[in-house]
């Protein structure tokens, strides 16, 4: 009986390391994004700031980390989906809907639609794997940009975690610079809480 009660308390605090460390796995990595953002907005060959705005730059504003809005979810396939013109803020660009992830937050269950961008796989195929979220949630117009904003995902591999983390969030190049088209999220991706993680709203 000691033997069967050591086992099984070494395989409990074996799972909460192996948790603690994939936490601290994501939150690395939540990290590493948001460094790769401010390099690109601080690079003058990538930024999409204006001149006046880039000469100031000392970086975007984020809310801190939550690992709470961190996600392993897996996709519902729509391969039967028809493409259609995505809206943009001066254009359309052709999009497909890939499928559905769904995940729960505060007892509450959400879902999610993931788009291909065919025009942009058509001229690029290496982004053929490339999956686009575009959302909106009740902070747009107050702490985050009033026209929602975007993750960037990759299809897994059979078996593989897609991880859903919204501390990677940013937003459209036109929060900053009205000469960007950017897409509109579209309606079914309105989430119903405060997403308080990724970037915040532009201050010019």
């Amino acid at each position: 009986m000691k033997f069967k009660f050591f086992f099984f308390a070494m395989l409990i605090i074996s799972c909460i390391g192996n948790a603690q460390t994939k936490t601290e796995q994501y939150i690395q990595e939540s990290i590493k994004a948001q460094e790769a953002l401010n390099a690109e907005y601080a690079n003058p060959e990538e930024t999409p700031l204006l001149p006046e705005d880039l000469a100031e730059f000392k970086g975007l504003e984020f809310f801190p980390i939550n690992p709470e809005l961190i996600f392993e979810v897996s996709i519902k396939r729509t391969p039967q989906a028809i493409p259609f013109m995505m809206k943009r803020t001066k254009d359309e660009v052709k999009y497909q809907k890939y499928g559905e992830i769904t995940f729960e937050y505060i007892g509450e269950k959400y879902k999610l639609s993931v788009y291909q961008n065919l025009d942009l796989i058509a001229k690029r195929p290496e982004y053929s794997n490339h999956l686009f979220l575009p959302f909106t949630d009740l902070t747009n117009g107050e702490t985050t940009y009033g026209g929602g904003r975007y993750l960037d995902l990759e299809i897994p591999e059979k078996g593989a975690i897609l991880v859903l983390n919204f501390n990677k969030a940013y937003n459209p190049l036109c929060a900053c610079n009205k000469k960007y088209s950017c897409p509109i999220p579209p309606a079914e991706n309105d989430l119903g809480f405060k997403v308080e993680a990724g970037v915040k709203n532009w201050k010019h």
